[in-house]
């Protein structure tokens, strides 16, 4: 199972939300690469990014961030946030990003995000948000009346290389993953799963790691990394051991 260390950006920084709220962003870093290489010190070999302004203004606010975290992590930077058009997918890959994280485009257009799975293959990851198990959209702040499995099974046999769910209630809350829920999602659909949202220490790694032959491909974990209360190295041998 993979460890997904995550580094969320706003305005250039490396902050974390609560509950994908924009007004409850907490700051832990002006130097994104430069976090990036601690992750990369640690051993991951893969990181999570998110563009959270590109999230609102459906285009990228933090290309230099991005640019310099790219360049600097010697692993897979999988990376999210007002993605919509091909220009951005194209633009993103050929920046040496390994995967594109597409999810309002995924509700809104699911042809085009279909295209973009075939187009780069191994390359397009379907984000799953939720509130309260409905598919939310625009950074969260719209929420739909689509069932979360109902969106994901949109995208079977479409070559997504991955659906990635959120529970949003327990983003950046410290509350523990909903391991049921994301369960129950990667035993729907035949599309690996990355777990999201609410992660607070080993526990949560040593659950979900105990589902990996049923479905779940990683976990991303952000704020348990940064407030301490989670060791990534630790993390990661344990996913690696399970």
């Amino acid at each position: 199972m993979i460890i997904f260390p995550a580094i969320d950006l706003k305005g250039g920084e490396v902050v974390r939300l609560a509950e994908g709220d924009m007004d409850r962003a907490t700051v832990y870093g002006d130097n994104p690469a430069a976090q990036a290489m601690i992750f990369a010190e640690a051993g991951a070999q893969h990181l999570h990014v998110v563009d959270l302004d590109g999230s609102f203004a459906g285009r990228a606010e933090n290309r230099e961030a991005v640019e310099a975290i790219v360049e600097a992590f010697p692993g897979y930077v999988q990376l999210g946030g007002g993605i919509r058009d091909a220009a951005a997918v194209e633009g993103w890959f050929n920046l040496g990003v390994a995967r594109v994280v597409m999810g309002s485009a995924a509700l809104k257009d699911p042809e085009f995000v279909k295209q973009m799975a075939r187009a780069w293959e191994g390359g397009i990851v379907v984000a799953v948000d939720a509130r309260d198990g409905m598919v939310a959209t625009e950074g969260w702040a719209d929420v739909s009346d689509v069932p979360v499995i109902d969106l994901a099974r949109r995208f079977e046999d479409a070559g997504v290389a991955s659906l990635l769910f959120t529970d949003i209630g327990r983003d950046g809350m410290l509350k523990g993953c909903n391991v049921d829920a994301t369960v129950e999602l990667a035993r729907s659909v035949d599309i690996p799963v990355i777990a999201s949202g609410g992660v607070k220490g080993l526990d949560d790694i040593h659950i979900l790691s105990l589902h990996a032959d049923e479905g779940i491909e990683g976990v991303i974990t952000g704020r348990a990394l940064y407030e301490g209360r989670l060791d990534l190295a630790t993390a990661i041998a344990m996913a690696n051991r399970e």
